[in-house]
């Protein structure tokens, strides 16, 4: 069978899709679909996005909320205990989702694949890492169960558990409705998702559950635009019970696309448009990126990054999770501006300080003009510095220089050696403050 190709708003250098020839209707659907209506309706919501929520409004708005952590059994641990300890630590209703049911720091999980029918766990190859597991628990698994992390054009394919993740995404709607029934939203992060919950409550506030929404960080495979699992995503109450009875009344139909198909949250996103939900695009407030890997100073069909409210990032390790978590509660506590935290405000405080000298053993991840080879790193910086657009360069010791005219902190690598042009980036930071 011929897999879709894809395509992603944004971009990431951990998790590297490789973009297969696109049918033109495709490419011209998600076109003319992120200038359409739902970006209108994301503008709109940004407008009234002014002032963050108060205490009250917040400690409400998170009652009205029912949050889902995704996982697996070949996870690391520490991936979700981290969020037990910091981000869920004031959720007041949430749930951690697993292919195997066991505690995890104090905390039972769910299998949220107990009730998938036994024609598709005994005969589909994706699930014999899950009937191991179910026979003889966590000492069955060995070191290729946990495969490893390189992505493909379609996704981590050596990875059983990854294999086995796409078929947790429609059980865990009907589970989540079943544990919550009168929650009003539903959210679906994953174990390396991180989410500011004050941003997530503004922007809910000013929505109606009552109606048919679903919002996250678009993606696209073939036709389908669907939100991309990792960055998490909203349901509201109405939309999940719509998915849960088309499940219900279409189960093998269902069993058979998922079967065929490689990615989960494409799945969701394929039956959420056979309901008649379609995406609200919720980028760039929900990030599939890291904030060491996000170009903050990139437009997009004319957002810019560098002002709106952020609410998730993807790919965050336990360290990410915490750090980022001691400075949001941080900035709730002490920030007087009423404001939520902006993207500007995780500039300012985690990259800039790291981006004012040249740095070794470090990539800045600029990507551009990288076929350009036998330079030294002198004439790396120059090349950056001739270039008056050019902000930030990456030179590697097999003489390969990379620019790029926008700004990341970028992350440790042996042999590359960085820098920045710290004057352009701070007439920049000028520059887009009298556009906020």
């Amino acid at each position: 069978m011929q897999q879709p190709s894809i395509r992603r708003y944004g971009h990431s250098r951990r998790r590297i899709w490789i973009l297969l020839v696109a049918p033109a209707i495709g490419l011209m659907l998600l076109w003319s679909w992120l200038q359409g209506p739902y970006s209108i309706f994301l503008e709109q919501i940004l407008a009234a996005n002014a002032r963050s929520v108060n205490d009250a409004e917040y400690k409400n708005g998170m009652s009205e909320l029912a949050v889902i952590l995704k996982t697996g059994v070949t996870e690391p641990l520490q991936k979700v205990a981290v969020h037990i300890e910091t981000t869920l630590s004031d959720v007041p209703f949430y749930a951690v989702f697993s292919d195997y049911q066991e505690t995890i720091a104090g905390v039972p999980t769910y299998d949220v694949l107990r009730n998938v029918s036994d024609r598709v766990k005994q005969h589909i190859p994706d699930f014999d890492l899950y009937n191991r597991i179910q026979q003889r628990g966590r000492q069955v698994l060995a070191g290729p169960d946990h495969g490893d992390d390189s992505s493909g054009p379609f996704g981590r394919q050596n990875n059983p558990g990854w294999r086995l993740d796409k078929w947790k995404f429609l059980p865990m709607i009907s589970l989540a409705l079943d544990l919550r029934p009168d929650a009003k939203w539903f959210v679906f992060i994953e174990a390396d998702s991180y989410i500011v919950w004050p941003s997530l409550v503004n922007l809910l506030s000013r929505l109606d559950a009552r109606e048919d929404l679903y919002l996250g960080s678009p993606m696209q495979i073939g036709t389908t635009v669907f939100a991309y699992g990792g960055a998490g995503f909203v349901l509201s109450n109405s939309a999940m019970r719509k998915v849960s009875k088309h499940r219900t009344e279409n189960e093998q139909r269902v069993d058979d696309f998922t079967a065929m198909h490689w990615a989960g949250d494409c799945v969701l996103g394929k039956v959420l448009l056979d309901v008649g939900v379609a995406l609200h695009s919720s980028w760039p407030m929900l990030q599939p990126d890291t904030p060491w890997e996000l170009d903050f100073v990139r437009e997009k069909s004319n957002r810019r990054t560098w002002c709106y409210p952020l609410i998730s990032y993807h790919h965050m390790t336990a360290d990410d999770v915490r750090e980022m978590w001691r400075f949001d509660r941080w900035f709730n506590r002490y920030d007087t501006s009423a404001r939520p935290l902006l993207y500007r405000d995780v500039f300012r405080h985690f990259v800039l300080p790291e981006i004012l000298s040249q740095r070794g053993g470090w990539d800045s991840l600029a990507e551009d003009a990288g076929n350009h080879s036998h330079f030294t790193l002198d004439g790396c910086a120059r090349r950056c510095s001739d270039d008056t657009q050019c902000l930030q360069y990456a030179y590697h010791v097999n003489g390969s220089c990379f620019t790029s005219r926008g700004v990341r902190r970028g992350v440790p690598r042996g042999g590359v050696e960085s820098g920045w042009m710290v004057d352009r980036i701070l007439e920049k930071m000028r520059e887009y403050e009298l556009g906020c």
